[in-house]
């Protein structure tokens, strides 16, 4: 089963879209950190619930999954900033505007990618800070170890935590996701990483959320094949290859 969470979905939990691409929400095989070093890292608030992951780019703005906001309006989403827990702590600041990527293709999940406008101004401290934003077409790290943190389930179909996770995973070739997937469900504006022994991945809950290298945003949690099986690895908007749209809505 293809795991995603898109708005529609929350609103009507108990419908199944087994045919459907199913959005990433929570992080496998990964252990318990602190906000501290991972201060980048949001949990963005439906009615005051969290439905996804987010991560700081500047002190009014933040980046996310389309899939996270498609069908939402700004007034029902807030974000939480600075807290390790899930529902408690921190800074929890209105969302203002929705700048949804109009190019966002929900039957493809691509072009994956909502920039959110806070009403106010986060306040910066050890545990809210900015993540680092990777030049226009900078190239896929393939090889290299990725961080992607959230509060997403524990397990394919499992419960969510507490406490924040975070797990490591390589990045890989698209060419290498295409043969996994279907060489036309990988565009340009994804990229992947997984492990081929699988039990390292997102999950439900985690869409959204930062899937970082060096510092780097280089991916945001978009969709996948279940939840870290083997040779199915995560696949991640591209934040390179959307970069543009990030510097035409925030000007950075």
């Amino acid at each position: 089963m293809f795991r995603f969470v898109v708005l529609s979905c929350f609103l009507a939990s108990a419908l199944a879209f087994s045919d459907l691409p199913i959005l990433d929400g929570r992080i496998v095989g990964g252990e318990d950190v602190e906000i501290e070093d991972y201060p980048y890292q949001l949990s963005l608030l439906y009615y005051g619930s969290h439905i996804c992951g987010a991560s700081i780019v500047s002190t009014k703005w933040a980046v996310t999954a389309a899939h996270c906001t498609d069908g939402s309006s700004a007034s029902m989403l807030s974000v939480r900033a600075g807290s390790s827990i899930r529902g408690s702590g921190g800074q929890v600041v209105n969302v203002r505007v929705i700048h949804q990527n109009p190019q966002y293709d929900s039957s493809l999940i691509d072009y994956d990618i909502s920039i959110l406008e806070l009403a106010s101004d986060l306040t910066f401290g050890s545990g809210v800070n900015v993540v680092g934003l990777p030049s226009v077409g900078e190239s896929n790290p393939v090889g290299e170890l990725a961080v992607v943190s959230g509060w997403g389930t524990l397990t394919e179909g499992g419960s969510s935590p507490s406490q924040l996770q975070a797990v490591r995973v390589t990045v890989v070739s698209n060419a290498a996701c295409g043969e996994a997937y279907g060489r036309n469900s990988i565009t340009d504006r994804m990229m992947c990483a997984g492990e081929s022994s699988g039990g390292k991945d997102a999950c439900q809950g985690d869409s959204g959320g930062p899937l970082v290298v060096n510092g780097k945003l280089h991916g945001i949690v978009s969709w996948g094949y279940g939840c870290a099986r083997p040779s199915y690895p995560g696949v991640y908007a591209s934040v390179p290859n959307l970069r543009s749209y990030i510097t035409n809505v925030v000007g950075i």
